[in-house]
């Protein structure tokens, strides 16, 4: 109860009655409207933090905050991903048993793709995340599939990222598919429902409750919040994946997590990282 009461004193009338409005509106695929949402989003937070340029979402609370802003330039200095980075390109770059790689895999052999995902897979009908083609590139050449969280594959992810820095999202839902829409509604509503043993949305966090104290913790808005992924989280004393950071937001609000890489979190996935069309990667990050 502590933590709803904390996001409740910090909200204003004003924005917590825009963040109900965006929840309940465009809820079914007659009236879903993708770039409303995001243009929507985008008011929402240049109108809450007037200071913040929208280019800058990309660094998470760090837009917002200056106090955390301060410390994490420091920590940006000498980066703790730089190793992973290496050892992403290192991984990257070593044959499969076959002799192939994952440069065989991906479009532009997989340099400078990263801003391309998560995209709708028409032949499939599902969503498609990096990390869950890394996996797919490994299986069809005989490797064994890589853990999801963390490790080897957060380190490859992380790799790729780096050679996507600056490049812009525009990640595409498909109008002559319905089912891509349905995805995206999917993620939508799953961001806004709340779960758990505390009756938490990802948007009382990330939306209402950003940059309002949860204990020692200033939630990061929704704006931008997938472009700096794989991050190096000093709570995790190492790199780990989007999917890994959905997992323990699910632990904080006392919910059950899905799997990583569950369709509903793919979904979650397009959908978030749709809002940040127009933003740049700038992957991999540091978090505290």
């Amino acid at each position: 109860m502590r933590i709803i009461k904390t996001l409740a004193m910090g909200l204003t009338l004003a924005a917590a009655s825009q963040v109900t409005s965006a929840a309940d509106s465009g809820f079914n695929l007659e009236t879903v409207d993708p770039e409303a949402d995001r243009i929507a989003l985008q008011k929402y937070f240049k109108a809450r933090f007037p200071e913040s340029e929208i280019s800058d979402y990309v660094n998470g609370i760090y837009a917002v905050d200056a106090a955390s802003r301060e410390q994490w330039e420091e920590l940006e200095e000498f980066p703790p991903y730089e190793f992973d980075v290496e050892k992403g390109e290192e991984l990257f770059n070593t044959p499969f048993a076959n002799g192939k790689g994952y440069a065989d895999c991906f479009e532009n052999g997989g340099i400078g793709i990263r801003q391309n995902y998560p995209y709708w897979n028409k032949e499939e009908g599902t969503v498609k995340t990096l990390e869950q083609e890394i996996n797919e590139c490994r299986e069809a050449n005989g490797e064994k599939p890589l853990k999801w969280g963390k490790g080897e594959i957060a380190q490859v992810s992380a790799y790729m990222a780096w050679t996507s820095r600056d490049k812009e999202f525009d990640i595409q839902i498909p109008t002559d598919d319905k089912r891509a829409m349905a995805a995206y509604l999917d993620g939508k509503k799953f961001f806004y429902a709340k779960r758990g043993q505390l009756n938490l949305s990802c948007a009382n966090c990330h939306v209402q409750g950003t940059n309002i104290a949860i204990r020692a913790d200033l939630p990061s808005p929704q704006l931008g919040h997938v472009t700096h992924f794989p991050v190096f989280r000093s709570k995790w004393g190492e790199l780990g994946t989007l999917h890994r950071r959905y997992s323990g937001c699910h632990k904080d609000s006392r919910s059950n997590p899905l799997k990583p890489q569950a369709e509903r979190l793919r979904n979650l996935e397009y959908f978030q990282t749709y809002m940040s069309n127009g933003l740049i990667a700038n992957g991999p990050g540091a978090r505290k």
